[in-house]
């Protein structure tokens, strides 16, 4: 594992609901979670549906590269909200660029992820559930240097799959990032 910048004090549990943040990003608008819900007993109705792209970006050595959220201190694939006229694919770009500072090509697709008891809450939109198209990628540059963004990543960091298992991170997160290291060329669609 390289460039760990751990500033962020890591909770050790797994929570239902993550704790409001609202987050500026430099190049794109607000970023406002209000909660997130997963297999919830009492979920509030979803709204509506949300769209976010996330990249499993593998290096030269075969370690999987993960941020570390601000808000819930929690590891994840980086990514997010694909936004009004971009693409899935340029914003799983985007999202690397922005979360982790390193740009990334895009190989292949790992998975789509559309499990309708996850249910993410915005200020606007209210309970959405969450589509998420997870990609193959690599960095454009043998070693990147890993720059989080400090707004919505603490930390980016290089890991071997097996370093991930100790690892706080969201249930569904940790499904996306099982499937994309252990059946790398069989895209999941759930």
């Amino acid at each position: 594992m390289e460039n760990l910048n751990d500033d962020v004090p890591g909770p050790n549990v797994h929570l239902d609901r993550v704790a409001p943040v609202v987050a500026q990003r430099p190049s794109s608008p607000a970023v406002a979670r209000m909660a997130e819900y997963f297999h919830d007993q009492d979920p509030p109705p979803v709204q509506g549906l949300v769209v976010a792209a996330f990249a499993a970006v593998r290096d030269g050595d075969g370690r999987v590269l993960l941020v570390r959220r601000k808000d819930d201190g929690n590891w994840e694939l980086p990514g997010g909200r694909v936004e009004i006229g971009e693409t899935v694919a340029s914003a799983a770009v985007r999202e690397v660029a922005e979360e982790a500072g390193i740009a990334i090509t895009l190989t292949t697709l790992s998975g789509v992820y559309s499990d309708p008891h996850h249910i993410v809450v915005y200020p606007d939109e209210g309970p959405c559930q969450q589509i998420a198209v997870c990609f193959h990628a690599l960095p454009t540059t043998a070693r990147p240097e890993l720059r989080p963004d400090h707004v919505e990543t603490t930390a980016a960091a290089w890991f071997a799959p097996v370093e991930t298992a100790d690892l706080t991170m969201h249930p569904a997160v940790r499904q996306r990032l099982t499937d994309a290291v252990t059946r790398p060329g069989t895209p999941t669609f759930e």
